[in-house]
């Protein structure tokens, strides 16, 4: 079998060519780190070749988890040849790349991705002198619209089955040259056989790394600082800055003889950054972009499809003069004809029809916040979003790149947690994993609609309250841990790349919000159904006059539910809901969090009032299952990211207690205001 590794820097078009090249579905996005991963698949032309999808890196020095899971394929695996794919849209930031997959020593072809926004702007590239230049073989083709997709394939292949290494051009000055040439006689006894020159370059930086893969040894170098101190005082430049300047200025010249300049004029990502990026207006508009987003998702939406949708699923509704029943009262009408058991109607009926189809109510705002979140990741902005948050939210030990977490946790905590990956600073990853879950997900979205809908009627405050006490804890939560010695404070260059503006195309808005909903429907048809089914046995189920058995009565306080919910209850009294059955309804928030909306409607037919009493109370419940630990798959996602156990107890211990105090302060609040 033959390997073919995908290389390129973020958002070169990755994912979107492996799709085109395998059939694959694997989501894309006009931002950088989309990939965070290695995915694999077989090219549809022959099958029996392989294509690797590796994270997009700038260069190969790793920062990131990411970065090094390329670096490592590259280097340890070395797959049978490299497509690299460049973006024809910044040349030469991609070229510095090619550079160094060059000295790799792997059989390499040259792909120059968006052909069709070169020809746009009126540029042409000479994919002659660049392969000349490169010594390997360059070809064009645009990702997006399939062209010269399959070209790009064979001649990778082509390389793979010739085995040749590229022979590229000296990029180094002489001196720099004479250096690296001693540096070879010096270490010739440690470096491989393959990819000598990559190694040298990396010994010339003195990269750790490097040093410890190959073990030279402390008389090593040595002997090699001497050779690169000679170099430095003799061009007056640092060693890893004068290796990168001279990357860039061959990258630079040959980008300009090889791509011919455009039509004169700002393109529309200039016109658009003009606005968007503008020091007054830039922040303005972020936030009325993400307010927009969640009042269509909620207030607008929401507030004209949860009636219907309550309706087609629990009541009856009238078409063509005829009265139907909802899905509820017809499956509980259809098991009464089949005579089946009174047990097994009401598990189906109360428990996980009234369960499962009071989640689905909220269906409809789901699926716009997630084409919203699709159309925010297609265009381009949300990398705008990270660079403009950049310099704010560093002052709390967090990144710009943090805040493509948060935005992505909007749809589903466990892909913002890890698109963490892209953070380059270990403590500073680690503080965006421990805050990214506090902003509602798609997940907690039925929660609040049931608050807003059922305790406060027209309330349109509520849904925004809830993405803001998320952003007041992040906040809070960056100012008390950055710079402790769980998260020592340290400083990172931030690197982002910012993507040419573009319309996503409707196919792919669809398919990405098909994508989400069809997760949340996974879960509703798995892990909700599980708990509701679980929430009827042990609330169906217990003591009624000495004896264990079904409790045909309706009456809970002797359940097996009712029994843990009382233990427990004097935990959460002081917030204002020690009532059993919300303790119940949080509990079953850990398996998912839409659970507790399910479990509400099997614990409390005659609705939520009855439950949580108050407004105060209500408002409490809220905001402590928003803060508290997340849902199973998401805690598992922590736990991977966070890469040590004592981090992962500090963040389920730190969200659990700031929900809880942060529950417990608005509840008596709350309370005291209304007394006076």
């Amino acid at each position: 079998m033959v390997t073919i590794a995908l290389v390129g820097g973020p958002n070169a078009g990755k994912t979107t060519l492996f799709n085109a090249l395998t059939g694959d579905r694997q989501p894309v996005g006009n931002w950088p780190g989309v990939t965070v991963e290695q995915r694999s698949g077989g090219w549809t032309g022959d099958p029996s070749v392989r294509v690797l999808d590796l994270p997009g890196i700038y260069a190969l020095t790793p920062y990131t988890p990411e970065e090094g899971v390329t670096r490592r394929v590259l280097t340890k695996q070395r797959p049978d040849a490299i497509l690299n794919l460049v973006d024809g849209a910044s040349l030469e930031r991609g070229l510095y790349l090619t550079l160094q997959l060059l000295e790799l020593g792997i059989p390499m072809a040259v792909a120059v991705n968006r052909l069709d926004l070169l020809e746009k702007r009126g540029q042409a590239l000479d994919t002659k002198a660049l392969a000349q230049g490169l010594g390997c073989p360059v070809t064009a083709l645009s990702a997006a619209k399939g062209q010269g997709v399959d070209r790009a394939m064979e001649l990778a292949l082509d390389q793979a089955k010739a085995g040749t290494p590229p022979d590229p051009a000296p990029v180094y000055s002489q001196r720099v040259e004479r250096a690296m040439a001693d540096i070879l006689v010096l270490a010739r006894s440690v470096l491989p056989q393959e990819g000598r020159a990559f190694y040298v370059s990396k010994l010339f930086e003195g990269e750790e790394e490097a040093q410890k893969a190959l073990g030279a040894g402390l008389a090593l170098r040595q002997r090699i600082d001497l050779v690169v101190s000679a170099c430095e005082e003799d061009v007056n430049d640092d060693r890893v800055e004068r290796i990168a300047a001279e990357r860039y200025a061959f990258a630079g010249d040959l980008a300009r003889r090889c791509l011919t300049k455009g039509r004169g004029g700002r393109s529309m990502t200039a016109r658009l950054d003009r606005v968007l990026l503008h020091p007054l207006l830039a922040l303005p508009a972020f936030a009325a972009a993400l307010l927009g987003m969640f009042w269509l998702a909620i207030c607008l939406v929401g507030g004209w499809t949860e009636t219907l949708m309550a309706t087609l699923f629990r009541g009856k509704w009238s078409l063509l003069g005829r009265e139907l029943l909802g899905v509820v009262p017809l499956l509980d009408y259809a098991l009464s004809r089949v005579g089946c058991p009174d047990w097994l109607t009401s598990l189906a009926v109360d428990g996980v029809a009234t369960g499962v189809g009071t989640v689905l109510t909220f269906l409809p705002q789901l699926a716009v916040l997630f084409f919203c979140l699709t159309f925010l990741e297609g265009c381009g902005y949300l990398s705008r979003g990270a660079y403009l948050l950049d310099r704010a939210v560093r002052r709390l030990g967090l990144s710009g790149k943090s805040v493509v977490p948060y935005i992505l946790a909007c749809g589903c905590g466990v892909p913002g947690v890890l698109a963490c990956r892209t953070i380059r600073r270990e403590s500073c990853r680690r503080l965006t994993v421990m805050t990214t879950t506090f902003l509602p997900c798609g997940a907690k979205l039925p929660v609040i609609a049931l608050i807003a809908g059922t305790v406060f009627p027209g309330g349109w405050w509520v849904a925004p309250l809830a993405y803001l006490a998320g952003v007041g804890a992040i906040l809070l939560t960056g100012w008390l841990f950055s710079g402790s010695r769980w998260f020592p404070a340290g400083d990172t260059p931030f690197l982002l790349e910012l993507p040419e503006y573009r319309l996503p195309g409707l196919g792919d808005l669809v398919r990405g919000t098909v994508r989400r909903v069809g997760e949340f429907l996974g879960k509703a048809g798995s892990l909700l159904v599980l708990a509701s089914a679980a929430v009827w046995f042990a609330a169906s189920f217990g003591w009624s006059q000495g004896t264990f058995g079904y409790l045909a009565g309706g009456d809970l306080s002797g359940s097996l539910l009712a029994g843990v919910g009382t233990l427990l209850a004097p935990l959460f009294a002081p917030l204002g809901w020690g009532d059993w059955r919300a303790v119940v309804a949080s509990l079953t928030g850990l398996l998912a969090k839409e659970s507790i909306v399910g479990t509400l409607a099997v614990l409390c037919p005659g609705g939520l009032p009855d439950c949580l009493m108050n407004p105060a109370a209500a408002l409490s419940f809220l905001l402590f299952n928003l803060l508290c630990a997340p849902c199973l798959a998401a805690l598992g996602a922590i736990r991977q990211e966070m890469d040590s156990p004592r981090h992962f107890r500090l963040t389920v211990l730190w969200q659990t207690a700031l929900a809880w105090f942060v529950a417990l302060g608005v509840y008596n609040l709350l309370e005291l205001g209304m007394r006076n």
